[in-house]
């Protein structure tokens, strides 16, 4: 018997949603080894991304558009 991957929020499967949160909170961890933390307007475009509000490349624009708009 297969299993059947239903789309969540965003039209994303609930397998895609655990892969992108996994690979958010990879990311998130280390950052904070190396002594930083991300803004909250950073969390926020993480998390669009693991709801699947964004794609791979939108969630990457949307992070350098964020972090560069402060240098």
């Amino acid at each position: 018997m297969n299993a059947v991957l239903k789309p969540v929020a965003g039209g994303i499967s609930a397998q895609e949603r655990t892969a992108r949160q996994k690979e958010i909170d990879f990311a998130r961890a280390s950052v904070e080894l190396e002594g930083f933390t991300l803004s909250p307007e950073v969390e926020a475009i993480n998390q669009r991304y693991i709801d699947g509000e964004l794609s791979g490349d939108e969630h990457g624009a949307a992070i350098r558009a964020a972090v560069f708009a402060y240098a």
